[in-house]
């Protein structure tokens, strides 16, 4: 039993380090992302509703990869539903985000309509 225990303390801490190194990035997506967006913006540059999205979506999957990594080490009930919980609340986010994206990309696709073409009468 002792060596069990030993093994299961070791890859408690293993994915306990990965999962704080997995939501580390999507932090660090997220920081860079504003970054690139308000600089973007600061010099009038197209896109940057859609940059912006495309970032949040991306941190919040790597988020969401941590939360499900640290269903693995899960040992109560509650612990369970709290993590569902938070699973699908940024499951929803995501969802929104990527609509958003999909609409904000539907848009710049098409063209822009100019006005009346009665000039040549």
């Amino acid at each position: 039993m002792l060596v069990y225990d030993k093994a299961y303390e070791i890859f408690d801490l293993v994915v306990k380090y990965c999962v704080l190194l997995i939501e580390f990035i999507g932090v660090a997506v997220l920081l860079f992302t504003v970054a690139r967006s308000v600089i973007s913006l600061i010099k009038h540059g197209g896109h940057v509703r859609l940059q912006l999205a495309e970032g949040i979506a991306l941190a919040l999957e790597f988020k969401m990869g941590g939360e499900l990594l640290r269903t693995v080490i899960v040992r109560e009930w509650h612990e369970l539903l709290i993590l569902g919980s938070i699973i699908l609340l940024r499951a929803a986010m995501t969802f929104l985000i990527h609509w958003e994206i999909r609409n904000e990309k539907k848009s710049d696709s098409q063209p822009v309509q100019q006005g009346s073409t009665d000039d040549h009468e």
